[in-house]
């Protein structure tokens, strides 16, 4: 593959303009397709085989109103100390319910429902499911609570299911700040503007193309509204971390005095097969996100690989061109004093860093692991669970809406369970089934039965004496499917299930714990064998998969005490604690995985090269860290970066997914790599190589590197000039 790569490589930087060309002319017809006949993104919270998913099939098949979404109307008296017995505040709220009605595609209005002390009023509005809406109903009952002249009494907050299917978090602010972090540190590694300009452009462009491509793909499968948010956190930061990769090893070969397009081909088959590994390995550990069985997950898996597959294609083919175009003004425009590359070795800050692990490896290893260690501790108190409109910042109406209604009737008001029950051949078992729900100790009261005799489907409404994220609701709806419905049903051929927003996502979270196991053990798998085959080792691939869950666990830990526990959440602009979002940790072991295999190759495959030379272990590490170092370390930080910018978005799952990412990589590339892996390489010695000879035979030949497959290089002789930049001579 390497010697096709570097002939590829040739080709885009001799034709630069017909390569950009077909790129421009390809993003234009994304773009202008997505915009014509592209849907929109939905969310489908739902799984097959779920019992809430079961209640939501049997209510959507008797084309009941409880199967679509729900929105909260609340209201309040603006005089001070009015109730709703008041005549001018009870004639406004029955107004509102009026105009409620009018509202585009909403099925149903209850009557209001006031308070015990009058204060309060909520009015429950049903829309049909989120496939039969879109954001323009979302758009309308916003303005239609701004806008409704007969809540000029009255203050009104709107809250619900509605809100949560189309509600885009905002997160542009974080993406450029994360953006301009970036730019900083590639100015600082590489002292160029236009060697600075490139990355941050590419990724740029391939995020803009991944994201314009989704609409097109709801066409093959449902993508989530939240996608695009995930998409640009993991295809930023591995955007500009590939481009970094290559631009780096072009300006070695360049300082090493090849030509222009000599230089690009040799960067595209080493670098860029390195970047073709690191980035199929990420593509297939998201895409593994099936082993759930739950379909937004895989759709969000699909969509995001989709994203990391057009930056790892504009990595090898799109850069290539723009570094024929910019020839040797890559490194002019130039910022500070700057030494030509990233991988100065004799003598320098990395080398003596390797060269102080290695001296006091035992001290390292087990320092450096008992931190971690308890840095992973608080993962013993991971609960799973979804962020409700409760977590939101109180400048939202939802976030008022939902304290209003707390206040006013309860905590378990916001999060009630509908209850779907077959009563096509034993209609009898509404009452008693209502009556023995209604007596449970964590139910506080019931809705009036919607029976629907024609469909064989009765619904009824319970609603929780504790919170949605409460686990004691969790533990609630399991005592009803175990114990409750049992009793009454165990003689009858009527059949109960429990569904509504709480029942979902606790049902999703048991899935994923219940599957977290064997999709780490398969992903760890996959490492394993990848890493043996590259790096002809048992010990070398063993270690990495030790260490990778050593970098998850510290970064499961860490959210543990920031989202869970309240530690220093004011700091990243939460109000409160919540749970740790169900999908969150296989989704982050997912992108991690791929993500450290990245740092794994680059280093290991110089230590490998080195060893392999000389024969000396001890000399070949130092050599590894010395001459990767710098480079692991500004990608690390450009991806630190990128995922911390999205922490300042208003949407507590963007920042959970941006902390713990960003902490993930802090951990893996600085901690695990620069310190754990020397210093074990250093103790293991020799044996780090060691791999059975029957197994050796075989074993394919992977050479991650690429420079076998290459052409002799030519006699080339590099001159520098008094302003940095360099003159070739063949």
């Amino acid at each position: 593959m390497s010697h096709a790569l570097y002939r590829w490589g040739r080709f885009a930087a001799r034709r630069p303009g017909l390569v950009i060309g077909i790129w421009l002319i390809a993003a234009v017809a994304v773009i202008l397709a997505s915009s014509t006949v592209g849907r929109e993104l939905e969310d489908t919270f739902g799984a097959p085989g779920l019992d809430s998913q079961e209640a939501v099939d049997l209510l959507s098949e008797a084309q009941s109103d409880q199967a679509g979404l729900t929105v909260q109307i609340v209201a309040v008296p603006l005089e001070a100390g009015a109730t709703f017995e008041s005549p001018d505040a009870a004639a406004a709220l029955a107004a509102l319910s009026e105009e409620a009605v009018s509202l585009p595609n909403v099925l149903a209005v209850a009557e209001p429902n006031i308070s015990p002390d009058g204060r309060i009023a909520q009015v429950r509005v049903q829309y049909p499911l989120a496939e039969d809406l879109s954001i323009d109903d979302l758009e309308n009952l916003k303005e239609f609570g701004l806008e409704t002249p007969t809540t000029s009494t009255l203050q009104v907050e709107l809250g619900g299911e509605l809100f949560f299917a189309f509600e885009q978090p905002e997160t542009g602010v974080g993406e450029m700040i994360g953006i301009i972090v970036a730019v900083i540190i590639l100015l600082v590694a590489f002292g160029s503007l236009i060697a600075m300009g490139l990355p941050i452009g590419m990724a740029i462009f391939g995020l803009a193309l991944g994201i314009s491509a989704m609409p097109l793909l709801t066409y093959v499968i449902e993508i989530p509204s939240w996608a695009p948010q995930m998409g640009s956190m993991v295809g930023l930061g591995v955007g500009i971390d590939y481009a970094l990769f290559l631009v780096s090893r072009h300006r070695e070969f360049l300082a090493r005095g090849f030509s222009v397009e000599e230089s690009v081909g040799r960067a595209v088959a080493t670098a860029g097969q390195a970047v073709v590994f690191a980035g199929g390995t990420v593509v297939v550990a998201i895409l593994g996100l099936a082993v759930a069985g739950i379909p937004f997950m895989t759709a969000a898996g699909v969509s995001t690989s989709m994203i990391v597959l057009i930056m790892v294609l504009a990595s090898i083919t799109l850069l290539p061109a723009f570094l024929g175009k910019s020839g040797l003004w890559i490194n002019r425009l130039r910022v500070g004093r700057h030494k030509e590359h990233m991988t100065t070795v004799e003598g320098s800050r990395w080398e003596r860093w390797g060269t102080h692990v290695a001296g006091h490896a035992w001290r390292y290893l087990i320092g450096v692991t008992a931190f971690l260690l308890l840095l992973a501790a608080p993962v013993l108190d991971l609960q799973l669970g979804f962020p409700d409109e409760g977590t939101l910042s109180e400048s939202r109406t939802e976030r008022r809406a939902y304290d209003l209604v707390a206040e006013g009737f309860g905590p378990g008001i916001n999060g009630p369970l509908v209850i779907a029950i077959d009563i096509s051949e034993d209609p009898s078992v509404i009452d008693p089934l209502a009556a023995a729900v209604e007596a449970d100790s964590g139910i506080a009261g019931m809705g009036p039965a919607d029976i629907n005799t024609d469909a064989g489907v009765a619904t009824l409404l319970a609603f929780p004496t504790t919170s949605p994220q409460d686990p004691a609701t969790v533990d609630t709806i399991a005592r009803l499917r175990a114990d409750v419905f049992p009793t009454v049903l165990d003689d009858s051929p009527a059949r109960a299930h429990i569904g509504g927003g709480t029942a979902s996502f606790s049902d999703l979270g048991e899935r994923i714990t219940s599957r977290l196991p064997y999709f780490i053990f398969a992903v760890i798998s996959l490492s394993f064998l990848l890493l043996m085959f590259v790096f002809r080792s048992i010990v070398v691939p063993l270690k990495a998969a030790l260490l990778n869950l050593l970098s998850i666990g510290s970064a499961y830990g860490v959210l543990v005490m920031v989202f869970q526990w309240g530690w220093g959440k004011g700091l990243i602009g939460l109000e409160t604690t919540v749970p740790i979002v169900s999908f969150l940790p296989m989704f982050m072991f997912a992108i991690l995985f791929g993500l450290s295999m990245d740092y794994e190759v680059f280093l290991l495959s110089r230590v490998r090269e080195e060893y392999l030379r000389t024969g000396d272990n001890d000399a070949s590490v130092i050599h590894g860290i010395a001459s990767t170092a710098r480079v692991i370390t500004s990608a690390a930080l450009i991806m630190i970066s990128v995922f911390l910018g999205f922490v300042l978005g208003d949407d507590p799952v963007i920042k959970m997914m941006g902390l713990g990412l960003a902490t993930a990589i802090f951990v893996d590339a600085t901690i695990v790599r620069l310190v754990l892996v020397p210093a074990t390489m250093k103790l293991m010695g020799d044996a780090n190589w060691w791999l059975p000879g029957w197994l050796d035979r075989l074993m394919p030949t992977i050479d991650i590197e690429g420079e076998a497959g290459l052409p002799d290089a030519p006699d080339v002789e590099s001159v520098g000039e008094p302003d940095g930049t360099l003159e070739m001579a063949r």
